[in-house]
């Protein structure tokens, strides 16, 4: 069992190109194809990762490693999510003097941006859906989504701080809900 925890994970810290949120999808369909927690218990973890300091992801892994085998897979998870992310880094940090200018490199990072995007929207989405106990528009989902927007307004038209941001958005939520 460690040793399955470390292969999935590396092949996902491998693969992992945009930051937690674009890969929680991916880190969903690995433990659902191996049943490792159901679809609630998923959703639990990725909300205490979430709120937990560090990467989303690796604490996914982590979390993820401790429910399916206790330390031991914690660790094993957790190494095998950092450990590709580990070497690249390495490699590129020798390399990159070399290639930072090359058109290629430029083009393929420019590529992997909408890849990104529609991963991280693909997951709010999935994860809206998945945590909805009533189809349809709700008066929780609408508030969700004003929230949302004024938050995308706040950044784009008046050059917000995140962090203004983000209490502004607690703020929202506690009159709201």
């Amino acid at each position: 069992m460690l040793w399955q925890l470390f292969l999935v994970f590396m092949k996902i810290g491998l693969i992992s190109f945009g930051g937690g949120y674009a890969v929680i999808t991916i880190i969903e369909h690995e433990v659902n194809l191996r049943h490792w927690m159901s679809a609630s218990d998923f959703q639990e973890i990725v909300a205490l990762a979430g709120m937990a300091p560090g990467p989303i992801a690796t604490n996914s892994a982590t979390l993820i490693g401790y429910r399916t085998a206790g330390i031991g897979g914690a660790i094993s998870s957790t190494l095998g999510m950092i450990l590709p992310s580990l070497i690249i880094i390495i490699i590129l940090a020798a390399c990159f003097g070399r290639l930072h200018h090359n058109r290629f490199v430029k083009s393929s990072f420019y590529g992997l941006r909408p890849i990104v995007t529609g991963l991280i929207a693909y997951a709010a989405i999935h994860f809206c859906i998945l945590s909805s106990s009533e189809p349809g528009l709700t008066w929780s989902t609408l508030a969700t989504l004003l929230i949302c927007a004024g938050c995308l307004y706040g950044i784009i038209r008046f050059k917000m701080h995140p962090l203004m941001v983000i209490l502004a958005s607690a703020a929202a939520g506690v009159i709201l809900f």
